[in-house]
């Protein structure tokens, strides 16, 4: 790992003890607190990490943003739509279809298809395949040597919990692009609408960001009862889950291979007690 990824002198790793008894084949976890990481458990397993790509798909269309490929204002999908739309779940897309569902920006509906048509826009405008893209703007600049956007922009990026502390950092401290440009992941979008998030439940209002889901008021959730409203993050329904609390300079990163469908409410659980003690600690 990179010099600025180093092992925790104030955390230890018992905090991400609970992981070796998660019903899951493999899990690994990890936390990092301002530029220190403490882990558990095989961290260069790599696992597919479903929904969390989104926010890596995010991240890379925010560099595109910044080089001039595109703006967040073009337009993109259904009539109406932008950039914009698309990344924070407005566009009026289906979660796995083609066609809208209902009109742009009058309710948040997950969708893969809108963070898809994203992804196609900065390859078209590049003029670079997405994922030789994401490769090049993203894993090759933070050494993240064992992802890969394996199919969809929506979930189709495979990693490890040592790359994604990576990711974590650029997220936390941004370095490809500035950190103006980088808290659009964390600054809600179309903060009037509500929706669904898929296993959780119905939000009024359900913030969203730039491709990261924003937390805000939102009760039950799967990160921990303590976590700010200011967390962002992602989970996956491969069984991940990254936020990140800017009130404490803290992300927690954990990944499993056993869907999140299959063991749904002990993995809201286990994610909320996690949090809750990785918060604990770090305060």
């Amino acid at each position: 790992m990179s010099d600025a990824v180093r092992s925790g002198d104030a955390l230890s790793n018992d905090v991400l003890a609970s992981i070796d008894s998660w019903p899951v084949p493999h899990a690994a976890a990890a936390i990092v607190h301002g530029t220190s990481i403490v882990s558990r458990g095989d961290t260069a397993h790599q696992f597919r990490l479903a929904s969390i790509s989104k926010v890596i798909t995010a991240w890379a269309c925010l560099i595109a943003v910044e080089e001039g490929s595109v703006s967040l204002d073009d337009p993109v999908g259904p009539p109406g739509s932008t950039l914009r739309h698309c990344l924070a779940h407005a566009a009026g897309y289906g979660f796995d279809t083609p066609d809208t569902i209902i009109g742009v920006e009058k309710r948040r509906v997950y969708s893969n298809t809108g963070i898809e048509r994203a992804a196609h826009h900065v390859a078209e405008r590049s003029g670079i395949p997405f994922p030789d893209y994401v490769r090049e703007a993203i894993f090759e600049p933070l050494n993240m040597n064992d992802s890969t956007l394996k199919s969809s922009a929506a979930y189709g990026v495979w990693s490890t919990v040592d790359d994604l502390c990576r990711f974590a950092l650029e997220l936390m401290h941004p370095r490809l692009i500035t950190a103006q440009t980088g808290a659009l992941v964390r600054t809600i979008q179309f903060p009037q609408l509500g929706g669904v998030i898929p296993g959780l439940g119905s939000f009024s209002p359900n913030p969203w960001g730039i491709g990261a889901e924003v937390r805000g008021d939102k009760s039950p959730h799967w990160t921990g009862a303590t976590n700010s409203p200011s967390t962002y993050g992602h989970f996956g329904g491969s069984g991940t889950m990254m936020w990140i609390d800017p009130t404490i300079d803290t992300a927690l990163i954990a990944l499993t291979d056993r869907d999140f469908d299959q063991w749904a409410q002990d993995a809201l659980v286990a994610w909320r007690s996690l949090s809750d003690a990785v918060v604990a600690s770090v305060r």
